[in-house]
């Protein structure tokens, strides 16, 4: 008889266990902690949306919808992508499901997400991140609460060496302006541009100012500057978000080369950036979208927010201690075991961890207890059935004493 195959996991993707999962859980759990703090009501979104949510939000001349997208028609023939971010379903839901009434809205979220990329160290096709909005607020106040709440998130976790990078692409005026001067300036380079920034010339020129291509750095690096084109609004804008950031005691640097290159992108973008990772050093991004809404179809709506990563912030956090364990019942004989079962279930009603050890001889049944961390074995054989007892040891230092069966809940608090 031929031997079956076993499948394989599929490229990109991960099993996560172990020292993986605590550190991954460690993470979601203090986004749960701290989001709360800030008041962010927890929400949560089908993990596919119709293609043209995140062909019309994210936009079709990026590489995440033209290249990474996992899209695929349904049975009824309508084409359907596994989400690749969070913002666009977010703005769909804002839109299809009257949130409007309670804006501004501050929101978050977390759960896997999907994107068809070359998989590398942090990054894999099936990822999780966690994420962070406030849409209907258009003042810059909204903007420093995200990033507050953002580098407490990185200081709660007790991630280092993290550096606030932060710049402004202005405002509708700034940006038409700004745009003219790039192209002009990158035209009179076209020859010494990567076939990449000769794409994004023409679709998004904004792009090129963040390319890593060689070749492209010294022509980015000299072009214009979006200083000079700021509007009086705009740059007040960004001087409030300084502002509050320095008041909230948040560090922060200037990167004027910093961007998001679709158009309803406005004033302010950032990223968290460390050194730990390799050239990919961006754990936490964001920025301003106001004109999202309005690209599928809503009225003028701003909205602000950001996302991370989870694994690449596992990858940063220390390992976190497992999950501790009151005790382990170590039953010998038949008669033992059926009693430990409803003994097991007793204390676990009582809010106490218990496992119980059911296999091998007395030494190999406290060696299991040992190595799950138990802080007590609790031994059931015959003669403490007799006795309506159990036998509490104390596996750190030995100690053991004898209690009533119907304590034993007591006696392990």
């Amino acid at each position: 008889m031929a031997r079956i195959q076993t499948p394989h996991r599929v490229r990109g993707t991960q099993d996560i266990f172990g020292e993986d999962q605590r550190r991954h859980a460690q993470v979601l759990s203090t986004f749960e902690r701290v989001r709360a703090l800030y008041c962010f009501q927890r929400v949560d979104i089908p993990m596919f949306e119709a293609t043209e949510v995140f062909a019309r939000s994210i936009g079709e001349t990026t590489d995440v919808v033209s290249k990474e997208m996992y899209t695929f028609p349904d049975r009824g023939g309508d084409s359907l992508t596994l989400r690749p971010e969070f913002t666009a379903g977010i703005a769909r839901a804002y839109l299809t499901e009257g949130w409007q009434q309670f804006a501004p809205l501050k929101l978050a979220t977390s759960g896997p997400v999907f994107r068809y990329e070359r998989p590398q160290k942090g990054r894999y096709r099936q990822f999780h991140q966690i994420d962070a909005e406030i849409l209907g607020a258009a003042e810059p106040a909204a903007d420093v609460e995200l990033l507050v709440m953002a580098d407490q998130l990185i200081a709660e976790l007790g991630i280092k060496g993290v550096t606030l990078q932060l710049n402004t692409l202005g405002d509708a005026e700034t940006r038409d302006v700004w745009r003219a001067a790039l192209v002009a300036h990158f035209e009179t380079h076209r020859d010494a541009l990567s076939e990449d920034s000769l794409v994004r010339l023409e679709k998004n020129p904004m792009r090129i100012l963040d390319s890593k291509d060689p070749r492209d750095r010294p022509i980015a690096d000299a072009a214009p500057d979006i200083d000079a084109f700021l509007t009086d609004e705009a740059r007040a804008f960004f001087e409030a978000v300084t502002g509050g950031l320095d008041a909230a005691g948040v560090r922060w640097t200037r990167n004027p080369r910093l961007v998001r290159g679709l158009d309803y992108y406005r004033h302010t973008a950032f990223e968290f950036v460390t050194d730990r990772l390799g050239a990919q050093g961006t754990v936490l991004a964001g920025g301003r979208y106001d004109g999202l809404i309005e690209s599928l179809g809503g009225p003028p709506t701003p909205g602000v927010g950001w996302a991370a990563g989870v694994e690449r912030l596992a990858m940063l956090v220390a390992e976190p201690a497992a999950a501790g364990v009151d005790a382990v019942i170590v039953p010998m004989g038949a008669a033992a075991e059926a009693r430990a079962t409803g003994l097991l279930a007793e204390l676990r009603r009582a809010g106490l961890a218990i496992d119980m050890a059911f296999k091998g001889n007395m030494k190999r049944r406290l060696a299991r207890a040992d190595a799950l961390g138990a802080r007590h074995a609790l031994i059931l054989g015959d003669d403490e059935l007799a006795a309506g007892v159990v036998q509490v040891k104390t596996l750190a230092d030995g100690a053991q004493r004898q209690v009533p069966m119907a304590q034993a809940a007591e006696a392990l608090r």
